[in-house]
């Protein structure tokens, strides 16, 4: 299997919350090195 590496280079905000506790979040990450995408979950 192969491994992959990620890298969050911006965390720009949360855009929900349950009540639960889950977080919707929308971050910038780099993946294996490559140029940064935005990034929802």
């Amino acid at each position: 299997m192969a491994e992959f590496k990620y890298e969050i280079i911006e965390e720009i905000g949360v855009l929900s919350e349950s009540a639960k506790g889950w977080k919707k979040e929308l971050n910038k990450i780099s993946w294996n090195g490559a140029t940064a995408k935005y990034d929802i979950r």
